[in-house]
């Protein structure tokens, strides 16, 4: 096939203009080995611009929540430096209480900037979810340790209806499913039940926690999770069931939520599509 000069002009001219940013579309879908080299070309333009378009999409994401925890650290930091300023001439009751209160802030601080640092990586993509059968009791056996002191101070149990295997990332999950229940147990009043169950259908398979709580409305579910919206306890951050959500839209799965006959409580689903 002979090729003329003004064809290879053409294409380098396009070519030049590509990089300069210009948008073009070399293909002309004829047939030769010169129309396929114009598709190759075209081809790798596109996936070009996709790779820089998802690198310009996780740097927003990262900026986004770089500046959250610059603004969530702002407080726990000007206390940590008023106490700091004050440690000195305190006497020695009030310098222990100072310590062990920089040192509370300082574990705060860590888990929040760890688990937002965590929910960017997810939501830009840059977490590769490795999914395994697993049965939902070894989950559960997992998270149990994380939460046993607040079952405890609450003289709260929790308990297991069902046992089913379920394909999922264990390391997440078993982060997803303890901030689920942490939550189930904080709107749950003393002595209640915390209980858990499990199954599948033909779409997705699911694990289940019901509260003992008052039940949730709409926009209060919504601001469940959203960042910082919504918190159990005055020294929370609104950012565990956020994190639980953006955990499982990483896997591909969702989060809902469901109300008893009964009226009472709240039932958060972990949906796991098939």
């Amino acid at each position: 096939m002979w090729i003329n000069r003004k064809e290879i002009e053409t294409l380098s001219d396009m070519v030049k203009g590509y990089i300069s940013g210009e948008e073009a579309d070399i293909r002309d879908n004829k047939e030769g080995a010169f129309s396929i080299l114009k598709n190759d070309i075209y081809s790798l333009v596109e996936l070009q611009k996709e790779q820089l378009e998802d690198t310009r999409r996780q740097r927003d994401i990262l900026a986004e929540y770089m500046s959250d925890i610059s603004h969530q650290l702002k407080t726990p930091i000007t206390s940590m430096m008023m106490m700091a300023d004050l440690l000195e001439n305190a006497d020695p009751e009030k310098q222990a209480e100072f310590i062990h209160n920089i040192k509370l802030m300082l574990g705060k601080m860590e888990w929040l900037v760890k688990n937002l640092l965590n929910m960017a990586k997810i939501d830009a993509g840059a977490i590769e979810f490795t999914k395994k059968k697993i049965k939902v009791s070894q989950l559960v056996s997992e998270v149990i340790p994380s939460v046993s002191i607040l079952l405890d101070i609450n003289g709260q149990k929790t308990s297991l209806l069902n046992d089913t295997e379920i394909e999922c990332d264990r390391r997440w999950t078993v982060e997803a499913l303890t901030n689920i229940i942490k939550n189930a147990i904080e709107h749950s009043p003393q002595g209640s039940e915390i209980v858990t169950d499990c199954g599948e259908n033909a779409v997705y398979s699911w694990i289940s926690v019901r509260d003992c709580g008052e039940g949730v409305n709409k926009e209060t579910f919504a601001a469940m999770f959203r960042r910082f919206q919504y918190s159990t306890n005055e020294s929370g951050f609104g950012i565990g069931m956020p994190l639980a959500l953006s955990i499982m839209k990483g896997q591909g799965g969702d989060i809902d939520v469901d109300t008893p006959q009964s009226g009472k409580g709240t039932v958060f689903i972990l949906k796991f599509f098939k």
